[in-house]
């Protein structure tokens, strides 16, 4: 990462924060935004293959649950195509949570 990348990343990162001061208390707001970091980040290493891991789920969701997590770990896979051995079942993202904030759909 060049130093101007890197810059303009933590002038992103800060920009969020003060989006997020004005809900949030100064001491609350820390306790969000590294969770939220944290979870958006998973979300982004787990997008390229979401749609396979759902149908894969879909196909699964009624087997023995250790089963179901070991098929999924080695179904959800980097942007290389390396197995991350984790991933999320849940039909929701960030895109479709930023769509539906109090979540009526």
């Amino acid at each position: 990462m060049t130093p101007g990348n890197f810059q303009q990343l933590a002038n992103f990162i800060w920009s969020v924060a003060d989006l997020l001061r004005g809900p949030y208390r100064p001491p609350q707001y820390e306790r969000v935004m590294l969770p939220l970091t944290v979870l958006r980040r998973f979300d982004a290493v787990l997008a390229p293959t979401k749609n396979e891991v759902l149908k894969r789920y879909n196909t699964l969701k009624d087997k023995n649950p250790q089963l179901v997590d070991r098929v999924l770990n080695d179904q959800a896979k980097d942007e290389d195509g390396i197995p991350l051995g984790f991933h999320n079942h849940s039909q929701l993202d960030f895109y479709k949570l930023k769509g539906d904030p109090d979540n009526k759909g």
